[in-house]
């Protein structure tokens, strides 16, 4: 099995080599430095989910990448003033900033119709599928952040940051083959992986549920979510000890 640093390596190096469609020209330049930077943490999971249910991780590599198109696209278009209204992305002037606000808007554009050419590569529909379920379900939990709508923080979670967590786990199952019946297990330490990392995320901002349970309390609720996730794997017939790696280093950054 794959170290996780191993499999970002991968990632780099495949969406380094990627190829835009020739169609979009310069506005190509808007689109890859909007990839740029980043954890990449959801393709790593796509990939080490895929080697642990049995697939070669290269085989993953259209699905992950996608997946960090999906993610890019939306960091795009939530720091436009019309929705988070933010002039820095990691560590550096926003796509609107270093490029006006219709480049950035059209970056977002092709970075998700991308995602989803990567995900028609693979013979079966499933993948392109549960990426714009995903995806679907992101937009509405902007959707509920941007408007202030009567909505559980836990809901608004799930939706705009677990949608796609869940889907690092869902694509790999389909490159992998994995029966229907068969993935529950998996699912379900997807979903928790999503709450997971929100949480951690929350702790180091302090906001979100740092802000509304404190800190201390938060950290509890990010090692039951853990606990949770590590349940769910132990469930699974296959070695999966690097996802339960990833699983500790996100608990680790909470202290």
């Amino acid at each position: 099995m794959r170290a996780p640093d191993a499999l970002l390596r991968l990632t780099e190096a495949y969406l380094a080599d990627l190829a835009l469609t020739p169609e979009l020209g310069a506005q190509q330049e808007s689109m890859r430095y909007a990839l740029e930077g980043g954890k990449r943490i959801r393709a790593v999971i796509c990939l080490a989910t895929a080697e642990a249910a049995g697939a070669d991780p290269e085989a993953a590599l259209p699905a992950a990448a996608a997946l960090e198109l999906v993610h890019a696209f939306s960091l795009v278009h939530d720091d436009l003033p019309a929705l988070d209204d933010d002039d820095e992305r990691r560590g550096r002037p926003s796509a609107h900033i270093a490029f006006g606000e219709g480049i950035a808007l059209l970056a977002g554009d092709g970075l998700l119709v991308e995602a989803f050419r990567l995900a028609l590569t693979y013979p079966t529909p499933t993948l392109a599928r549960e990426l714009a379920d995903a995806t679907l379900g992101m937009i509405g939990g902007q959707y509920l952040d941007i408007t202030g709508a009567d909505a559980d923080l836990e809901e608004l979670h799930r939706l705009k940051t677990g949608r796609l967590f869940a889907a690092s786990v869902g694509l790999a199952l389909w490159v992998a083959e994995v029966p229907e019946a068969e993935q529950a297990p998996w699912r379900a330490f997807g979903e928790e992986l999503g709450l997971l990392f929100q949480i951690v995320d929350d702790v180091l901002d302090g906001d979100g549920y740092a802000t509304r349970l404190g800190v201390e309390a938060a950290r509890d609720f990010a090692r039951e979510a853990a606990e949770r996730a590590r349940r769910a794997l132990d469930a699974i017939a296959a070695d999966t000890t690097v996802l339960r790696a990833i699983v500790d280093g996100l608990v680790v950054r909470t202290t």
